[in-house]
């Protein structure tokens, strides 16, 4: 047995990686899909981008045609073709896990009233947008997107323009949430498979702040050019078209708490749900009819998400089964690698399943076994006296040391380490930059479409529920993620993944 079949049959005795990792040898876990499956969700894709900018009307009646009938191709090949029953259903019940969590948010968020007092100005929209990306952090990129976007575009109704909608999806909706596992469900995932809580935003602020910061004052020059263009009268009608400062339904942020803690909740099944809609239900009846109405609240958006999303997640399972079983082997080696194929990747497909296919791959290709029992060995014979001993031992096994007994000291005095923590612990200590790597690219690389992140399209929704003018699929892509995201990314890898620095 190679070294490599060693690691992943110790790891998957951990249950620490995904069903990549264990069905490498010919186990055979995960099913393996013909890449011409892979057609309905591209055919998806193409629908959502071309057919409303074709005819419009046509698009708002057959969308959930269009949606279903493509995912329910998928759903019968796996059933039917592949005999992956339980893979559909592990497919349904991510759906309806993903849909607890932005419905929950987006009925809580309709509850609270924000009024801005303050004007349009482009600096006032820069500040607005800074504070949604730290938000970001705290709440999560959809629990920002859903409680921010209506007043965002309420003070700018004077002269809304769709470049606000897109930059608010860039900072908000997706690159403010790149510090904390609460910020983006990645991350969350990562922290769920033994990353520290604070590990990324201790490695990935300056990142964050150099790829906020370029995104953002392409926003203000953009938002000052359209400002000056203004006529005189219209501009100072913008200057003043703040309301009076105002927070109503401020009872809600309990539910957001409820929704918020639901989400580290992973036993017994469905609670996690089950907490969220009652949130949600608590919410709804207990906020007033006027906050509503004064948010123009309906569930006309959560309702084009829902149906469009469960034809989205049916069909790019083929996709992220085909990565799943080939990500290990396709050929990556230096951390720009990783960054590209998460990002690319991340930008159209799930970004969270991305990331954990491409963080296992590290694992498959870094991991050393003999190491990481090395250090479990150090830490069963010598626990609480570990440390004085870490010095006759290799370097790799001192890096790996050392990051366990910062993070996770009390594990070392107890003398028993799990596998998967020296793992990772080991990645940490001596291939971070990887790690560094898929986290960031999964996050950011989740702005360059309408579904690349969860909260993508219901910022779009409500945006055109309230009467603001949207770029289509396409235009969003050709207007601003070409000439905005793209090179900010590219500045990102050139600075800190090529090498070349």
């Amino acid at each position: 047995m190679t070294r490599r079949a060693r690691l992943l049959m110790m790891i998957c005795m951990s249950s620490f990686l995904p069903a990549v990792a264990c069905s490498d040898e010919g186990g055979g876990i995960i099913p393996s899909p013909s890449p011409v499956m892979i057609a309905p969700f591209l055919l998806l894709l193409l629908s959502i981008a071309v057919v409303p900018f074709i005819n419009k009307h046509w698009w708002e009646r057959w969308y959930p045609a269009v949606s279903i009938g493509l995912g329910a191709v998928t759903v019968l090949y796996y059933l039917f073709g592949l005999h992956a029953a339980t893979r559909m259903f592990q497919t349904g019940i991510e759906y309806v896990s993903f849909m607890a969590l932005i419905g929950s948010l987006f009925v809580v968020a309709g509850g609270i009233l924000i009024r801005v007092k303050g004007s349009a100005t482009p600096f006032r929209n820069v500040v607005f947008l800074g504070i949604g990306a730290v938000v970001a952090n705290l709440v999560g990129t959809t629990g920002a997107s859903m409680i921010m976007i209506r007043p965002f575009l309420r003070v700018n109704r004077v002269r809304v323009r769709p470049y606000h909608v897109v930059f608010f999806i860039f900072i908000v909706s997706n690159m403010g949430g790149a510090l904390t596992p609460i910020g983006d469900p990645p991350l969350f995932l990562g922290y769920l498979r033994g990353i520290p809580f604070l590990w990324v935003a201790e490695h990935l602020w300056v990142q964050w702040l150099i790829g906020i910061g370029i995104v953002i004052a392409v926003f203000y020059v953009l938002d000052r050019r359209d400002f000056m263009k203004l006529s005189p009268e219209v501009r100072r009608s913008a200057s003043h078209a703040g309301e009076e400062g105002e927070v109503s339904g401020m009872h809600n942020i309990v539910f957001l708490l409820v929704i918020l803690g639901a989400v580290f909740v992973t036993d017994p099944p469905f609670v996690r749900e089950a907490l969220m809609a009652a949130a949600a239900a608590g919410s709804y009846l207990t906020t007033r009819k006027s906050v509503h109405k004064a948010n123009d609240f309906n569930f006309v958006p959560v309702k084009e998400v829902a149906i469009l999303f469960v034809g989205i997640f049916a069909t790019m399972v083929p996709a992220l089964d085909w990565l799943e079983l080939n990500a290990a082997s396709i050929g990556l080696q230096t951390p720009g690698q990783y960054y590209w194929a998460t990002g690319s990747l991340s930008a159209f497909l799930d970004n969270a399943p991305t990331y954990l296919n491409f963080l296992s791959a590290t694992y498959g290709l870094f991991v050393k076994p003999e190491i990481v029992t090395a250090v479990q060995q150090m830490v069963t014979t010598h626990g609480p006296n570990a440390a004085s001993v870490v010095g006759a031992y290799s370097e790799e096994v001192k890096n790996t040391f050392g990051v366990l007994l910062k993070y996770h000291s009390d594990v070392v005095m107890s003398g028993s380490a799990p596998f998967d923590m020296i793992a990772t612990s080991y990645i940490i200590g001596n291939h971070n930059i990887y790690l560094r790597a898929v986290s960031l690219a999964a996050v950011f690389f989740g702005a360059c479409s309408y579904i690349g992140n969860g909260p993508n399209f219901m910022v779009k929704s409500i945006a055109d529920q309230l009467g603001v003018v949207t770029p289509s699929f396409g235009g969003y892509i050709a207007k601003y993620t070409l000439p905005v995201m793209v090179p900010t990314l590219l500045v990102l890898w050139f600075l800190f993944f090529s090498g070349l620095v």
